[in-house]
């Protein structure tokens, strides 16, 4: 898959594409539904399909101070859209500038000048240009105008995640706030996943017999309630069954919140300063502070024999 980070980035020599624009945070089901399809009618017509998203977040530029968290850094949303087919990856830098194109002037400057849409494939509230003024049946008249047809496609899955309610990023970061790990991944269509190097903390883990990799989180990641968690540890290639934490350390009066994650059943891990991925599978206990810390390696105890035991039961296509 081609990536390109601007305009300038497109090759001259660049044809005709099917194009989907959006931030497609979390490349969720709903998403999936959108970028398979134009996928699909690129293979269909003999030429590329190409995603547009944007970095940073509009609502950060729009609106300063109110970057939603997210639930995938830019380089996972590109390896889950290549998995799905996906010839090139756009990424616009969201300027404030940029912001101030209208509907017409984003169509002619990105999808007809540049990318040479064929098609644009969106979801049935896609929204874009300034203030959010252009809607698909804009599009649709701009694609009249400009040679492009515009394909709308239901992203809207429901299940039991939210009690129904139509699968969504906005709805997946609610219950990751939660600590509803296994609602995220029914929406996701895999485990929630966080980021980042590996750093040294207060090593208590270590002291207690339970080594962590303590994670220093990608910025505006989306964290999970504090609570022991079972999941993955990602790191050098290979994927580690763990027990997870996220939260402060009230055992220790800590007042930072992190995440670290402990790698059952294995000795002399060393992974400090390496780039690695927790992937949180299901939800074990919320976050509690013993009497002593008989009472702490007791509960830890039980939290690995329990993420063990998790682990083993989605490990085998639950």
């Amino acid at each position: 898959m081609q990536r390109w980070r601007g305009l300038e980035d497109i090759p001259q020599d660049w044809g005709r594409s099917v194009v989907t624009i959006g931030s497609y945070d979390g490349v969720h089901r709903g998403h999936q539904l959108i970028i398979s399809h134009a996928v699909e009618r690129a293979r269909g017509l003999g030429v590329p399909s190409v995603v547009v998203t944007f970095d940073p977040h509009p609502s950060e530029v729009v609106r300063p101070g109110s970057h939603p968290p997210l639930l995938a850094p830019h380089h996972r949303r590109a390896e889950l859209m290549a998995g799905l087919g996906v010839d090139a990856l756009l990424i616009l830098p969201f300027t404030t500038e940029f912001s101030k194109l209208s509907p017409a002037e984003f169509v002619v400057k990105v999808l007809v000048d540049k990318l040479h849409a064929k098609a644009v494939v969106e979801g049935p509230n896609f929204r874009f240009g300034h203030k959010a003024a252009g809607n698909v049946a804009f599009l649709a008249e701009q694609g009249e105008t400009y040679d492009f047809e515009v394909d709308v496609v239901d992203l809207y899955v429901t299940g039991e995640a939210g009690g129904g309610e139509p699968f969504s990023s906005t709805l997946t970061r609610r219950l990751v706030a939660e600590g509803e790990v296994d609602g995220a991944r029914e929406i996701l269509g895999r485990p929630h996943r966080v980021e980042g190097v590996v750093v040294r903390g207060a090593q208590r883990g270590r002291e207690l017999g339970y080594p962590t990799a303590n994670v220093e989180t990608l910025p505006h990641t989306a964290i999970p309630a504090d609570g022991v968690y079972a999941g993955w540890l990602h790191a050098q290639g290979e994927a580690m069954p763990a027990a997870i934490s996220v939260g402060t350390n009230p055992q220790f009066d800590g007042t930072e919140r992190t995440v670290e994650a402990y790698a059952i059943d294995r000795v002399g891990l060393d992974l400090y300063g390496l780039h690695v991925a927790v992937d949180f599978l299901a939800f074990v206990r919320g976050m509690a502070k013993f009497d002593s810390i008989e009472g702490l390696l007791e509960a830890i105890s039980d939290d690995v024999k329990r993420s063990r035991e998790l682990v083993a039961v989605y490990d085998a296509g639950a």
